[in-house]
């Protein structure tokens, strides 16, 4: 298993405009561990013959599995650790298949100093296509309550 590279950035290190991702092939035994942990069984995902017959012709990933890899890049990234999610929106736009590489990115959109607060644009794309999008708000580790 790989997982990605961890930073840790406090609220004093970031800017609008920041941005990190992380690449990951989307294997079957990652879809199949995903229902397991969330108890969404879903026979498009799990069961290629039912999945065959639906609109998609195949097995798709969960939407959230494919959302977790945001979860993975700023939990990891940017912010990184310490970080605290506070909400999430998704817009899923396209499936993700077994076998599809995806690229989750976070981008610094908007700080506030009350609270240590920031807001980042979040997406998901596979190959040129927007597969999911959204937006995220964290609070985020200050460097003086770190040295407390």
């Amino acid at each position: 298993m790989t997982l990605p590279v961890t930073q840790s950035l406090y609220f004093e290190d970031i800017s609008v405009g920041m941005r990190e991702s992380y690449r990951k092939i989307v294997k079957s035994s990652d879809v199949v561990g995903f229902a397991e942990i969330s108890g969404d069984r879903n026979p498009i995902h799990l069961s290629e013959h039912f999945a065959a017959k639906t609109p998609f012709g195949g097995r798709i990933a969960h939407g959230l599995y494919t959302a977790s890899l945001i979860s993975a890049v700023i939990g990891t990234r940017l912010p990184g650790p310490g970080a605290i999610y506070l909400s999430q929106t998704l817009r899923f736009l396209a499936p993700v298949r077994i076998g599809d590489t995806v690229d989750a990115s976070v981008e610094i959109t908007e700080l506030t100093e009350k609270g240590h607060r920031a807001k980042l644009r979040c997406e998901c794309r596979v190959g040129e296509t927007l597969v999911l999008e959204g937006e995220a708000l964290v609070k985020v580790p200050a460097r003086a309550a770190a040295n407390a």
